[in-house]
């Protein structure tokens, strides 16, 4: 079976489970209706059985699952039905499905445990997990937390909460399995059948000095093909990516898609070995980035539940809805300007829409383009004179090939030669306006330190709306009135 369709059959196996966890929980609310509309002992004692049965049902159907499923699931479940089914998650669990939710159902879920079963929680992950749950934790909880670790533990746990949000650091693992170049493989095999499992994603062991000095790394593939008395320097391979906690973690992704990796060892300045990261961070990291900057683009300040309260999602969108009603009101006393000109031709009003329109597809297609090649860091802000050109090329021969035929369109069905005329004209200034603003806007914002992703195609459609009618009915009043 192909990979394509192993992941379309666990895409609908999660669709089943999700659907069999819904049915269950409408047959529990459904007994608890019942129960609560009749009266007496029995009906009482019935309800009861019944409802235990449709709840031992769901955690049976949820034990087997993996955290990420269950978390797919909670994610999906309205928030009264949501903590049904966390209530029935094993407390082993909790952390592990902690780590997979989003921020915004996380915050659900902390909110309805009490801080004892938080510090369980939080017991139950490896240090640089934990590092990732303890800003959404209550102060209290964060302090028996810290309590209940070892002080290698702490210090582990204090160095991943000092590194900012985008850097290495973050995403670094303290899990890892070191040797020495001066023995041979098969004190190394000894050595690693100590353990009961290796650590996830190790592909490589790290070969270092009494000092914790990185020398090289010893690929496991090496390590088994290999006669078990040579010793650990012969083999090992001393030209390897390694990265440093202040280093970028978007860098350290381009490294990874690059050269393949699956981990790379984090060094400090000095040389010595501090961490490591492994290829599932950096997945999530890219798929935490692509849903930020998706989020951006239509003007979200974060990620949402989307079974949040109403409160909670105004005050998510309420800025960029602020900043859009402004425009529209400028695009509306736009088209106010032109009143005159659109009473004498009314034909104007059918077609303005139309130039708006294919300028603000351009121009958010611009913006995309550009977006995504700063994130991959192949746009610097000094190459906008370059980019711009290129792009005012290609929305000068966009321009002229659709306005024309939209000219053409325009004189079939009213008639007017110089309607066609200026119909093309303005398409083509539109998307000349578009080009210009989608190279412009994320690029000046990277220059001054801002996202060049958040509310792009905001103002991008701002722009080619008032910019549109204000092209198409200027002209139209020069040379059509």
């Amino acid at each position: 079976m192909s990979e394509e369709n192993q992941l379309s059959d666990s895409d609908e196996e999660l669709q089943e489970h999700l659907a069999e966890v819904q049915t269950l929980l409408a047959r529990h609310k459904l007994v608890e209706d019942l129960v609560q509309r009749q009266e007496g002992p029995r009906h009482d004692l019935v309800g009861d059985i019944v409802h235990k049965q449709h709840l031992n049902e769901l955690q049976r159907r949820l034990e087997p699952m993996h955290p990420a499923d269950v978390a797919y699931i909670l994610e999906a479940l309205p928030l009264d039905e949501r903590l049904i089914v966390w209530d029935l998650v094993k407390a082993e669990r909790d952390g592990d499905i902690l780590l997979e939710v989003s921020d915004a159902v996380r915050e659900t879920l902390i909110e309805s445990m009490a801080p004892t079963e938080l510090v369980a929680a939080a017991e139950s992950l490896d240090t640089d997990e934990l590092a990732d749950l303890v800003p959404d934790l209550p102060q209290d909880v964060v302090a028996d937390v810290f309590k209940s670790l070892s002080a290698e533990e702490r210090e582990q746990l204090r160095a991943a909460m000092s590194y900012p949000e985008e850097s290495v650091g973050s995403i670094m693992d303290f899990d890892m399995v070191t040797v020495r170049e001066d023995v041979t493989l098969e004190v190394v095999l000894r050595y690693l059948r100590l353990f009961d499992e290796l650590p996830d994603h190790t592909d490589q062991l790290f070969v270092v000095d009494r000092d914790d000095r990185i020398k090289g790394v010893l690929p496991l593939n090496i390590l088994l093909v290999n006669e078990v008395d040579v010793e650990v320097g012969a083999l090992m391979q001393t030209e390897f990516v390694e990265l440093e906690p202040d280093d970028l973690a978007d860098e350290a992704a381009k490294a990874f898609e690059r050269y393949d990796l699956v981990s790379a060892p984090v060094v400090d300045p000095a040389g010595k070995l501090v961490g490591r990261v492994t290829v599932n961070a950096v997945v999530d990291l890219i798929r935490e980035e692509a849903d930020s900057e998706q989020l951006a683009q239509a003007g979200l300040r974060e990620e949402e539940d989307i079974f949040a309260s109403v409160w909670d999602s105004v005050k998510n969108r309420w800025a960029w809805l602020a900043i859009n009603l402004v425009t529209a009101f400028v695009a509306s006393r736009v088209i106010g300007a032109f009143e005159g000109s659109i009473e004498k031709l009314v034909a104007l009003a059918a077609l303005m829409p139309i130039v708006a329109g294919i300028g603000g597809n351009s121009g958010n297609q611009t913006i995309t383009m550009i977006v995504r090649a700063i994130a991959m860091g192949q746009v610097q802000p000094d190459a906008m004179r370059r980019l711009l050109r290129k792009e005012l090329g290609v929305a000068t021969i966009n321009g002229l090939i659709w306005g024309g035929l939209l000219g053409i369109a325009a004189w079939w069905l009213y008639g007017s030669i110089a309607l066609g005329a200026v119909m093309t004209a303005a398409m083509t200034l539109n998307l000349l306006l578009a080009a210009s603003a989608g190279v412009g806007i994320p690029l000046l914002r990277e220059r001054f330190g801002a996202d060049p992703a958040v509310g792009g195609s905001v103002m991008i459609t701002a722009l080619t709306d008032s910019g549109g009618f204000f092209i198409f009915l200027g002209l139209a009043t020069l040379f059509l009135m």
